[in-house]
């Protein structure tokens, strides 16, 4: 197998893409000791034409691949597209319209977060070599049996999404799915600017100054890590964010005292703009500090046992459906329903609501009841005594 090196290879691969009603992507890229993803190889297929790309060829422009990418009469078909779909955002194209068969899978009945090769081998009744898994795929040459293996990842993808699609078309559940893949193109999905770093964390206080530590030094972090392209976590740990949100230590000796923060830091060239960042974060702290809306203040007493009922309720109507529960609501949803009525929440809209988030309200304002028949639970309506004359 020859995988595609020159731009003009790619344009001749492209113009068989065009006019096709879609097309199965993946990709092999490495980030283990980087910020940024260095993508390493692109599989693509449809029907009728398939290819393996390689962006790390030094004669290759991937602009006619991006092209197609952002072609709005083409569906680009991944599974587990997550971390795809941020890699074709960094180079300028998001994925447009979008097909994730991960999820598509959730609302057909196949479970949560179903690994590819398991899917592949419900639907074709194929088993998919493995052995070439663990690939370090930025390496060249790499194997025919390298290749053979990156390119089965899109081989088979074009033929379970047809089925797939079809069987959503049958349960009435094609918009669900499309309804997800419009918040996966959304562009604030894949933000990476520092100031906005603070929002993949959970703050513990709410004052003004902790949390404008809080986003001063994740986005110090943000820059350190884009800056020398390296992962987060390498320059300073989440951890370590809330300890020094918490203590803001303004000098070398205070920082030095803080368990979390790697011994020797503040002599490192991290150091000084570390406590640099903290010192301007609590200058500005009433301006700079984010505004965080205090969902847990509103908590009535009940609201840790109404989130359990809601547990047991999103299960059953899950099972009822056979869709699988966190595609329907996460946990963090449950509690805001047990607090508020009216919470903003995706499983009080659209086809949640109609799945799950009436009948949420309904358990409980007592109108439904959970019975446990035999292994299973049921939801029953109550039957309310009528009011005496």
């Amino acid at each position: 197998m020859t995988p595609i090196t020159t731009t003009a290879a790619l344009a001749a691969f492209c113009d068989q893409i065009r006019g096709q009603t879609f097309v199965a992507v993946d990709t092999e890229f490495m980030r283990e000791t980087t910020y940024w993803p260095k993508l390493c190889l692109i599989q693509a297929a449809t029907l009728s034409a398939e290819a393996v790309i390689d962006p790390l060829a030094p004669e290759i422009d991937l602009s006619s691949f991006l092209a197609v990418m952002a072609d709005p009469t083409i569906e680009k078909v991944f599974h587990a597209a997550r971390q795809d779909v941020e890699i074709f955002n960094n180079l300028g194209a998001i994925p447009t319209p979008l097909f994730d068969t991960q999820i598509a899978a959730m609302a057909a009945g196949f479970g949560e977060q179903i690994a590819y090769d398991a899917l592949v081998r419900q639907m074709l009744k194929i088993d998919l070599d493995k052995s070439s898994r663990f690939t370090d795929w930025a390496r060249r040459p790499l194997s025919e049996a390298q290749l053979t293996y990156a390119l089965a990842d899109v081989t088979h993808l074009a033929r379970v999404y047809p089925l797939l699609r079809r069987r959503l078309e049958e349960a009435g559940r094609l918009a669900w799915v499309s309804e997800e893949m419009r918040a996966m193109t959304d562009p604030a999905l894949y933000d990476t600017e520092p100031e906005n770093a603070w929002k993949r964390l959970r703050p513990r206080r709410h004052t003004s100054k902790y949390l404008s530590v809080f986003r001063g030094v994740a986005a110090w972090r943000e820059r350190a890590a884009q800056t020398r392209d390296q992962p987060r976590g390498r320059i300073l740990k989440d951890e370590a964010i809330d300890e020094l949100a918490t203590q803001a230590p303004q000098d070398a000796e205070a920082l030095d005292h803080l368990r979390s923060v790697p011994k020797g830091f503040s002599g490192s060239r991290f150091g000084p703009e570390l406590i640099a960042a903290i010192r301007e974060a609590i200058k500005n702290a009433d301006s700079y500090a984010p505004q965080i809306v205090r969902g847990d203040s509103s908590s009535s007493p009940a609201a840790g046992a109404v989130v359990e009922l809601l547990k047991v309720l999103l299960k059953a109507r899950s099972e009822d459906a056979d869709v699988a529960s966190k595609l329907i609501a996460t946990v963090a949803d449950l509690e805001k329903i047990a607090n508020d009525d009216n919470a903003d929440t995706p499983a009080l809209q659209g086809w949640r609501r109609e799945a799950f988030g009436e009948d949420a309200l309904r358990l409980k304002r007592g109108e439904l009841a959970l019975v446990l028949d035999g292994a299973r639970v049921r939801v029953v309506e109550v039957r309310r005594a009528p009011k005496p004359a």
